[in-house]
């Protein structure tokens, strides 16, 4: 509207100079009208758009407001949740085990999914110190039964599920149970396959026993501990679980007499 109304006062004022520009006057009077309808156009467009505007602002301020408050309240419910495990803990260190289930109950209806796991692994453990294995076992089911919990704490609460609860449950359960876990690379393989080559025992299977165990045997990764009686074992089902003689030797307290120059062994 501007753009139009300017030029066309511009040419037909009356005091336009001898070049046909517009006199100082009329050019005050063209700025002022040039003003008044970008004035006019601006009031316009607020009292069309202002409200909407206006409310689209503190639309956006209340959800980033919102968010920030989430967020913060978030994090403290979360860092309060961990403050609460970690007293758990303190107790069942302290052997207070009792109080320590009691401690940790109110996650289990409003904790994280993570947080609720751990308040079940605390019960469970005061469960099994109160000689209530069965009661444990229920409690690490649950655990491996939410889809919510973290991989890795389902894992773990199969793996003591089947643990605690191994002599009342058939071979062929325990390894089909335990099939996924007892696969070398997993961070449980250990555990499940011990488990697994027990039940592989149990059922008879004595060659996929000494496979098992001659394969926990040979994994460095595993503690010594488990190595060695996953080694013991073996032998005793005819597989050679051994990779490295001198080594196994030198692992036991066995060293090579100086004297011999085969290399025989004699403990110190």
């Amino acid at each position: 509207m501007a753009r139009n109304l300017t030029p066309s006062l511009s040419k037909g004022a009356s005091g336009n100079g001898p070049d046909g520009a517009p006199s100082p006057e009329d050019d005050i009077l063209i700025r002022e009208i040039d003003e008044a309808v970008r004035q006019d156009d601006a009031l316009n467009f607020v009292k069309k758009y202002g409200a909407a505007i206006l409310g689209l602002v503190i639309a956006g301020l209340a959800g980033l407001g919102g968010y920030l408050w989430w967020d913060a309240s978030r994090e403290s419910k979360l860092e309060t949740q961990s403050e609460t495990i970690i007293s758990a803990l303190d107790l069942a260190g302290a052997n207070d085990f009792k109080s320590a289930s009691e401690k940790v109950a109110p996650l289990l209806a409003d904790g994280s999914p993570a947080a609720r796991a751990a308040a079940r692994f605390i019960q469970a453990g005061a469960a099994l110190e109160a000689g209530k294995d069965a009661e444990a076992s229920k409690i690490y089911a649950a655990i491996a039964a939410d889809a919510e919990a973290p991989q890795a704490l389902r894992d773990l609460a199969l793996v003591r599920e089947v643990s605690v609860s191994f002599d009342q449950r058939k071979p062929a359960d325990v390894i089909a149970r335990l099939k996924p876990l007892a696969v070398p690379g997993h961070p449980l393989f250990g555990s499940a396959a011990e488990l697994t080559a027990m039940a592989q025992l149990e059922a008879g299977n004595r060659r996929e026993a000494g496979a098992l165990f001659a394969a926990i045997a040979k994994d460095e990764a595993l503690p010594e501990t488990l190595r060695s009686r996953a080694r013991q074992m073996a032998g005793l089902l005819g597989v050679d679980a051994i990779v490295d003689v001198t080594k196994l030797l030198k692992d036991e307290g066995v060293v090579a007499s100086e004297g011999d120059g085969e290399g025989a062994a004699l403990a110190e």
